[in-house]
């Protein structure tokens, strides 16, 4: 049988936290309308991610790929690091 990847949500943020071993808390943020003032608005929210290898620091920016259930919290694998933090 053929391995088909279905569509997947594939998120891009910034890691927050990575005191936990083989994961990670990522910082996801969007752009959303306020209804009736028309304004544009940040909003956030965080994510754990599976970290397999543990080599993601506070600050780099990544990828991050849903995935089958982890863990109570953990819905989430990282694809890529997209920047390294300074």
């Amino acid at each position: 049988m053929e391995n088909i990847q279905k569509n997947k949500r594939e998120l891009i943020g910034l890691i927050v936290s990575d005191k936990m071993d083989k994961s990670v808390v990522v910082q996801v943020e969007r752009f959303v309308q306020h209804r009736v003032y028309k304004k544009f608005m940040k909003q956030y929210k965080k994510y754990q991610a599976h970290d397999e290898k543990n080599i993601c620091r506070i600050g780099d920016t990544v990828k991050i790929i849903e995935t089958r259930p982890l863990s109570k919290l953990k819905r989430f694998r990282v694809g890529e690091i997209v920047k390294k933090a300074v």
